[in-house]
């Protein structure tokens, strides 16, 4: 069996940050957890480097290699915000390019490395977290992990007027990815693929799923989203308490929730933690709908922060028509919160009837009722609802927990390099 010390990974995170949030916060969590059960290299962005200093990097006896694109990313994200003020998706896209510019001169820049001397017995690339980031790494020659990735997801047909914000007909461009997969080899020379979601599967040529491993990319630190009692059941003194935390974008659904919320006879309170360029639309229509009273819009917060207003609420709920994956999910289950989220994407494999509700992704209509007619039901039944709270942080504990994922990769490791002992 392989001493966990003795395996040398270089860990590939191009984004990478200590309570950055989102794919960074990925990065961070594989690097911090691997460098003390192995001996890590972290090779990542220079923009990252005041987050991951201020975080104490280097951790313990690892090393950190730090790869500067700035040159060309930051007038590419400007050229892109400038084309897409209001979606983010299509300037991710855009964005998204400096990627390759970073796997380029990361390679080299590893290869160099290698000739003076030093080596590594796995590369793992672990952010992006997408398929359309193809890497040279395994130019290397040393066995390539890849993922966890998560993406190939399709766009719902259900919700035409939301996908337009969103500037669905940029998405085809994804398959670009494709054609760069192909040019660089990157999926035909990985020794492992880690994929997140059924859709990320299918979106791979089944000539490599041999090579593929289920795990879902998003975990959760069980050390600050802690379970706690729910609060006093809601009554016609205690509002129901509801908690949205996101991107505001148009594809979060949150309109959707806010019309749910006009419609209800009972006292409710809702907490939306978040920020995105459809905030200003959202708190107009707050006010259309005299809810001023009624929601609160906290911006974004310190990850503490999220932890503590998850749990002062009774349910948490997602209304994302599309949701590639769902760590806020996973972190309102892991304080014994019940969920509600749409059955597309991500979420569809989440969640289920035990951590609470899915509501079927037909159409804005039916998701308004569905909201409804759930939140409702929270108040009439509050034990059902403290029962499926309990079930998702018991499900988060054995499955979901960052420790528990960095186990399973260390095994992934092993699996590879045993065969060479």
């Amino acid at each position: 069996m392989t001493n966990t010390n003795t395996i040398h990974v270089l860990l590939s995170a191009y984004q990478c940050g200590a309570g950055m949030g989102s794919v960074s916060q990925i990065g961070w969590e594989w690097y911090s957890r691997l460098s003390t059960r192995c001996s890590a290299t972290l090779l990542t962005h220079s923009r990252n480097r005041p987050a991951l200093e201020a975080a104490g990097c280097p951790m313990g006896a690892s090393k950190v290699e730090f790869i500067d694109t700035e040159w060309f990313a930051g007038p590419l994200y400007r050229f892109a915000s400038r084309c897409f003020p209001q979606s983010e998706h299509p300037k991710f896209l855009i964005a998204s390019l400096d990627f390759f510019v970073y796997d380029w001169l990361a390679t080299r820049h590893c290869k160099r490395l290698q000739k003076a001397g030093q080596s590594w017995d796995i590369v793992h690339a672990v952010t992006p977290v997408s398929p359309l980031a193809a890497t040279r790494l395994h130019q290397l020659k040393i066995p390539l992990v890849l993922g966890p990735w998560n993406g190939g997801l399709a766009s719902p047909t259900t919700f035409p007027d939301i996908m337009k914000a969103e500037s669905k007909w940029l998405y085809p461009v994804r398959n670009f990815g494709q054609v760069i997969d192909w040019l660089v080899g990157s999926t035909r020379n990985a020794a492992l693929i880690l994929t997140a979601t059924r859709a990320t599967l299918a979106g791979i040529a089944r000539r490599h799923h041999h090579k593929c491993r289920f795990l879902l990319e998003n975990g959760v630190d069980l050390n600050l989203f802690t379970a706690t009692p729910w609060p006093p059941a809601p009554t016609d003194e205690n509002p129901l308490r509801i908690t949205f935390v996101g991107r505001l974008l148009p594809v979060k659904g949150v309109a959707m929730l806010l019309e749910a919320i006009k419609a209800l006879d009972f006292p409710v309170q809702l907490t939306i933690v978040g920020e995105g360029p459809e905030r200003k639309a959202l708190e107009q229509q707050t006010t259309d709908l005299n809810l001023d009273g009624v929601v609160q819009f906290t911006g974004n917060l310190p990850l503490n922060e999220v932890s503590r207003i998850i749990q002062q609420g009774h349910v948490f709920c997602l209304p994302s028509v599309r949701e590639s994956g769902g760590a806020v999910l996973l972190e309102a289950m892991a304080v014994a919160r019940p969920v509600i989220a749409i059955d597309f994407g991500g979420p569809a494999e989440i969640v289920d009837d035990g951590v609470g509700v899915k509501l079927p992704a037909t159409g804005k209509a039916e998701v308004v009722q569905g909201l409804i007619n759930a939140l409702q039901n929270v108040r009439l039944q509050p034990e059902v609802w403290i029962a499926k709270g309990q079930e998702g942080r018991r499900r988060v504990e054995n499955n979901y927990s960052w420790d528990a994922k960095i186990a399973t990769g260390i095994d992934f490791y092993r699996e590879l390099l045993e065969p060479k002992l």
